[in-house]
């Protein structure tokens, strides 16, 4: 059996949406210091609703494919929706990936959090702050 699977190769070697928004309405950065990756996510919002998403990511291959699947996800999404992604939704549709590996898609359901909370506090907007747990707090850190 592969270590990996189709679609997270696809993702690793040909990702989506990749790149950065210049003047994007929200920019999370999370990061994993035990296993070194860093993922930037930007949203372009209009109408409560994700126009656009770019990530960049610096991380193993996990890494890119979690954060290549992510913004598939949520794009063209309410921001509701986008803070309703979980881990184990962005590995589902990955169609899995290794145990010590999961890190990766956890970094990449709080880069998302991380842009969305971003764009409230530049726009005032009031939020749930439990939704948004601080980085010393986030499941990544603890799952390598």
């Amino acid at each position: 059996m592969a270590l990996y699977t189709d679609t997270v190769m696809d993702h690793f070697m040909h990702p989506r949406n990749v790149g950065e928004i210049a003047d994007a309405d929200g920019v999370g950065e999370v990061g994993n210091a035990k296993c070194g990756d860093i993922m930037k996510m930007y949203l372009k919002i209009k109408d409560g609703k994700i126009e656009d998403v770019k990530f960049e990511t610096f991380g193993c291959g996990s890494a890119i494919a979690s954060s290549s699947m992510a913004t598939e996800m949520i794009k063209g999404k309410s921001i509701e929706d986008a803070l309703a992604l979980t881990n184990k939704e962005v590995v589902d549709a990955l169609g899995g990936l290794p145990a010590h590996k999961l890190h990766c898609s956890v970094l990449a359901e709080e880069a998302v959090k991380s842009a969305v909370k971003d764009y409230y506090d530049k726009n005032g907007i009031a939020y749930d702050k439990s939704k948004f747990p601080a980085c010393e707090d986030c499941e990544s850190c603890r799952m390598v």
